[in-house]
């Protein structure tokens, strides 16, 4: 009788020994807080004479909620809140 073969990862070549497990990264929220904090004081800055660039716009519309997902709910809706709003008013300076 034939002996069966098997063929496990070592065998095919794709042993890669120990792989540690994947860690986390979670940032300190208070650096998130004070840095989104600091965005919407920007925001709310914006004037017709210092009015954001195309890209600072899309940045900080597409960075602020995103960085916003690593506080607590109520809070992120809040600020949240707060941003899109500005953004509104910034919007409207923009197509002046």
């Amino acid at each position: 009788m034939m002996e069966q073969q098997h063929f496990g990862q070592a065998q095919l070549g794709f042993d890669l020994g120990h792989v540690p497990a994947v860690q986390c990264y979670e940032p300190n929220r208070d650096e998130v807080r004070d840095d989104l904090h600091g965005i919407l004081d920007a925001a709310r800055a914006v004037s017709a004479v210092t009015l954001w660039d195309r890209r600072t716009y899309l940045y900080n519309k597409t960075v602020f909620p995103q960085m916003s997902q690593w506080l607590p709910e109520d809070e992120r809706d809040q600020l949240c809140f707060e941003f899109f709003k500005e953004l509104e008013r910034i919007e409207l300076l923009m197509a002046a």
